[in-house]
């Protein structure tokens, strides 16, 4: 008991920490006291930073990109001074490791994941008439490889427990021009594929995985990426394997990939892509150039290395913090998808109830965290809605393409409600993926300033 009272006094949790003996904080955990309940006693949380008082934390969240100047830039030197900097050897190893880390035959490294997602569509012959089956909770590059090819999006709702497609809303949205769908495993959580699969198999439509956010994710121990006719990914400088921009393919589909090379490369001949008999040079299909650099792919060689052991320690962070918040009124922290054995953490999304901060909004709850050391963001905005798609309806292609009905936006803006996925737009906050790359005790940082925000909200919104 006396622990119990020395937490009253006007100590931080980290004062407290070292003021008292492991012996003294270990009998602490062992009655079941952890820092976050007592977090809330403390005095110096009585004044939240945006009012003046004194933040959380002033310490500086760990850095991204990582770079090692003692491991990493032997070979990217040893690169630029070659002189060979368009694709070769280099590429190709780095294309054969990301095939092997995912568990893939083949792998397809370019320029970036959205051309990744463009190739992948174009060369399973998605285009005009079709419709791919996405959805709303997700980047625009989701939704742009759709229209690049030509192809209709048609939006299933999100499940906001999990931020993904509701698997079970999609076979309502099939239709006699459905020919794929496209899930995008958001902020590296992945989508119920065994569902998706199924559903895929049953009505006979093709699967590309956008798993540009979830590298080293999966389901029953099977990497996302894949589960479906090709997977794609992404190494933006944001992502969880930066190389600056870049993307890959990567397939089972050896015949599949013999085409997305040639496409990536002019679309000349490669693989069981040849020329037809009696022809002498030139390209075979119709293709464009998406051919990655040689240094490129020697930074992706040299963050490859250290992705396993941050994945890790981004996943035991994520399930720490979501232990800590989840029983704070009004935070409520992602779930898991049905099997998903594996999750990589790019962001830890969390829906905030503002009823539960004395209808504090969730714009002020943001910066009220911000203010206390702690950065967060809103998240996705919607997809289904936006002008982007409005513009691709009138464009020439498109009204030559599709019965003028289809192509009325109000129409198609109204068949393409989702409900579910425009309250968690509004209710959604994310933490980044940087931030879970630090310690504990950085995690009970942000436990303290949700709880400080949380004690104060009504002051924070007058």
């Amino acid at each position: 008991m006396g622990i119990m009272k020395t937490t009253k006094k006007n100590y931080s949790r980290r004062e407290f920490i070292k003021q008292n003996s492991l012996t003294g904080l270990g009998a602490v955990v062992a009655i079941g006291v952890t820092p976050s309940l007592f977090a809330s006693d403390i005095k110096v949380a009585e004044t939240p930073a945006l009012l003046g008082g004194k933040a959380v934390r002033t310490k500086v969240w760990p850095t991204w990109p990582v770079w090692d100047t003692s491991t990493d830039e032997e070979q990217v030197i040893k690169v630029i001074r070659s002189g060979a900097w368009t694709r070769a050897g280099v590429v190709t190893e780095f294309e054969k490791k990301w095939a092997a880390t995912v568990g893939a035959k083949r792998c397809l490294a370019v320029v970036n994941g959205t051309n990744a997602l463009i190739a992948s569509l174009n060369q399973l012959d998605i285009g005009a008439g079709d419709e791919v089956i996405t959805h709303p909770y997700t980047f625009i590059s989701t939704i742009i490889c759709i229209l690049q090819n030509g192809a209709i999006p048609v939006f299933v709702d999100t499940d906001p427990e999990t931020f993904q497609i509701d698997a079970d809303k999609i076979e309502a949205r099939i239709t006699p021009r459905t020919r794929a769908i496209l899930p995008a495993h958001t902020l590296g959580m992945p989508a119920d594929m065994e569902k998706i699969m199924q559903i895929a198999a049953k009505h006979n439509l093709i699967v590309v995985e956008n798993a540009c956010l979830s590298w080293l994710a999966e389901v029953n121990h099977k990497k996302v990426g894949t589960f479906g006719n090709a997977g794609c990914f992404s190494f933006q400088t944001s992502k969880n394997i930066p190389i600056g921009e870049g993307g890959a393919i990567v397939s089972d589909d050896e015949k599949f990939m013999d085409r997305c090379y040639s496409y990536h490369n002019y679309g000349n001949p490669y693989g069981s892509v040849v020329l037809p008999e009696g022809v002498h040079g030139g390209t075979v299909i119709n293709g464009t150039k998406l051919r990655i650099t040689e240094y490129q792919a020697a930074i992706g060689l040299a963050q490859l290395k250290r992705l396993e052991k941050q994945t890790n320690t981004r996943n035991e962070n994520a399930q720490y913090l979501k232990s800590k918040i989840q029983d704070i009124p009004g935070i409520v922290p992602f779930k898991l998808s049905k099997n998903v054995t594996k999750i990589s953490a790019w962001q830890f999304p969390f829906r905030y109830k503002m009823e539960a901060f004395q209808g504090l909004p969730r714009a002020k709850f943001i910066k009220a965290l911000r203010a206390e050391g702690i950065p967060g963001s809103s998240g996705y905005v919607t997809q289904n809605d936006k002008p982007y798609l409005k513009n691709t309806f009138e464009s020439k292609n498109y009204r030559r393409m599709y019965p003028k009905e289809m192509l009325d936006f109000e129409k198609y803006v109204e068949r393409n409600h989702c409900p579910e996925n425009n309250l968690l737009c509004e209710e959604a906050v994310w933490f980044s993926q940087n931030m879970l790359l630090g310690s504990r005790a950085d995690m009970d940082d942000i436990v303290m300033a949700i709880e400080k925000v949380h004690k104060n909200a009504g002051k924070l919104k007058a």
